[in-house]
């Protein structure tokens, strides 16, 4: 659920609001206003973050004055308020964000809106006034069931910390955001801070889950929660309790982004793969989480983790690793603060990618064997939770996934969710439009793919892959492509969809790929899978591999393997001359080169 607070004007006021992290602001630029603002404070404006889109509210203006103001203020949101038709609205989207906002009463009539479907990115729906909007009145709320577009649309008139039990209940596929403004306010233009702050806590507590995020007891549809033992759930309850307050923290957030900023080294880069473009008949971009620090995606997971457990006061960290990525980035995140790390790694793990353990151990942690079972990841997880429950005080358990206990997959998620977050905006840079028609990642427990898709989760007309990994085939019996052959049932401390047999043992997965091994996927991704949300299919060993060698060699980067199954799935995908496809480079092939020497005879 993504907010949007209107109508301001004081710099101080501005600056404070900002602080609270909203999505949108929004700035009035239509003169019989009362919030309207003749000359903003452009200091203020650049200190925005960037993650916060600025907005500008116009009301039958020309062209001429937003262009203006748009290059003036570097606006990268503008919102029509007045009579502009859908022309007019698309002529701006190849510079910014367009809302277009219409004011509804009891004769409303929806049609209207399909002239301006493939014209505008986002409706905002008010209240009907004579003077467009800002009245702190509302509407039927029960007429958005007669709205019947693909377009997102945000819910603004009379909004308040009154009425929000009835927003809840709204269920629209297309409720994207909330635009909060004269009900939060102490005088017109200057937002009263107090009731705001309470307004956010209620929507991202989950009192307003997103439709395919959690719910406040820890489940996606039927999938999460917490099936733990009696000795884990202090921890787990700790955790539950602390950690949305402690992330939506002000002094969290700073800390957290400039560690992201300076120390990985964000945003990583969105780079148009003109080759592969070529190849395949689209625009194909690689969001390359290859290039941060460590070497993949996890260290944004390890950042947002540490800064928890010292926020709790633990001493020691534990964690599980698969490819090792994870552990190499828990060890330097434990490394850079000092603070004491242990980390579980399965035998056979351990010895293909020997680099990655040697990386840890200069790092600093203690790298232990997992000797039962399969001898991977899930039997490091194992015991890693064993440790857990032996050290339940002062040990925080940094779980590389969105898998296990609620809220792990939530808190996983979030911090992972800086991936979308930049691809949108990079997005919009490029190529004048935030949405592209696929978003790609490989799939084994599912972080970097849920951080991939994160920010397009409500945005219905954008299509997401998650490639699992099949390994020797999925009916040879050495596979990890789970949702092809699981069913429901728990893992590691969730409900999801893992590969078992009919007594409900865990089958052991394989696949060559150390970091997609893993029996079962996140909740999350259960729960998206089972609703269609997105599209799950798997790759075979072989095919990641010539898919590994072809990216090499066409485009000058060496992937993981991991990575090499999501490019693989280009091959099986047909596309149109106008289409976007992004994909998640979740990690470099440093680590696999020994596997890939063995495989291609170098």
């Amino acid at each position: 659920m993504k907010i949007k607070v209107c109508g301001l004007r004081d710099p101080e006021n501005i600056k404070a609001v900002a602080a609270l992290g909203p999505d949108y602001v929004g700035f009035i630029c239509y003169g019989l206003s009362p919030r309207y603002v003749a000359e903003l404070p452009g200091d203020v404006l650049k200190a925005l973050p960037a993650n916060i889109r600025k907005t500008a509210v116009f009301v039958n203006e020309s062209a001429e004055t937003i262009n203006s103001l748009i290059d003036k203020y570097a606006f990268d949101v503008i919102q029509l308020h007045g009579d502009e038709s859908a022309e007019f609205s698309n002529s701006f989207r190849n510079r910014v964000t367009v809302f277009k906002a219409f004011g509804l009463n009891d004769d409303f009539n929806f049609d209207q809106l399909t002239a301006y479907e493939n014209k505008v990115d986002y409706f905002l729906f008010d209240t009907k006034t004579a003077a467009y909007g800002g009245s702190g009145k509302t509407f039927n709320w029960d007429m958005l069931n007669n709205y019947k577009l693909a377009v997102p649309f945000f819910l603004s008139g009379g909004v308040s910390l009154d009425n929000m039990d009835e927003i809840k209940k709204i269920d629209h596929p297309q409720f994207y955001g909330v635009d909060l403004n004269s009900r939060f306010e102490t005088a017109p233009g200057v937002k009263d801070i107090s009731k705001l702050k309470q307004a956010f806590d209620i929507i991202r507590n989950k009192i307003l889950p997103m439709k395919y995020g959690v719910n406040e007891h820890g489940y996606y549809g039927d999938f999460g929660g917490a099936y733990i033992p009696e000795m884990l759930y202090p921890n787990v309850e700790e955790l539950r309790q602390q950690y949305l307050s402690i992330i939506n923290d002000a002094g969290f957030k700073a800390e957290f982004n400039d560690l992201l900023k300076n120390y990985v080294g964000r945003p990583s880069p969105l780079y148009h793969a003109k080759r592969y473009s070529e190849k395949y008949g689209a625009s194909i971009f690689f969001k390359r989480e290859d290039l941060n620090h460590t070497g993949s995606h996890k260290i944004n997971n390890a950042i947002g983790q540490i800064l928890l457990a010292k926020r709790l006061g633990k001493k020691r960290i534990i964690a599980e690793t698969g490819a090792g990525q994870h552990g190499v980035a828990t060890a330097t995140v434990c490394a850079l603060m000092g603070i004491e790390c242990v980390v579980y790694m399965g035998e056979i793990d351990m010895a293909r990618q020997a680099p990655n353990v040697s990386r840890m151990k200069m790092l600093g942690a203690t790298v232990k064997p997992a000797s039962s079972g399969s001898k991977t990841l899930k039997d490091a997880t194992n015991e890693a939770m064993r440790d857990w429950i032996a050290n339940p005080v002062d040990t925080h358990y940094i779980i590389g996934s969105v898998v296990g206990p609620y809220p792990y997959p939530d808190m996983v998620a979030r911090f992972q969710s800086v991936i979308s977050e930049e691809t949108k905006k990079q997005l919009l840079e490029q190529t004048g439009k935030e949405l592209p028609e696929y978003v790609m990642a490989c799939v084994g427990g599912g972080s970097n793919a849920m951080g991939m898709f994160y920010h397009f989760l409500d945005d219905e007309q954008v299509k997401l892959i998650a490639v699992e990994a099949a390994g020797k085939g999925v009916d040879s019996g050495h596979s990890a492509a789970t949702t092809f052959l699981g069913h429901e049932g728990v893992l590691h401390g969730s409900r999801t969809i893992l590969m078992q047999t009919p007594d409900g043992q865990v089958v052991e997965p394989y696949s060559i790929s150390a970091g997609l091994d893993y029996p079962g996927i996140g909740p999350q991704h259960a729960h998206l899978y089972k609703i269609n949300r997105a599209q799950y299919t798997s790759i075979t060993d072989d095919e990641a591999l010539q898919a590994g060698l072809l990216c090499s060699q066409m485009e000058g980067i060496i992937p993981a393997i991991e990575t090499a199954h999501a490019l693989a799935q280009l091959e099986k995908m047909t596309f149109k001359s106008d289409d976007t496809v992004v994909i998640c480079i979740s990690g470099r092939g440093d680590k696999d080169l020994d596997t890939y020497i063995k495989y291609f005879n170098f």
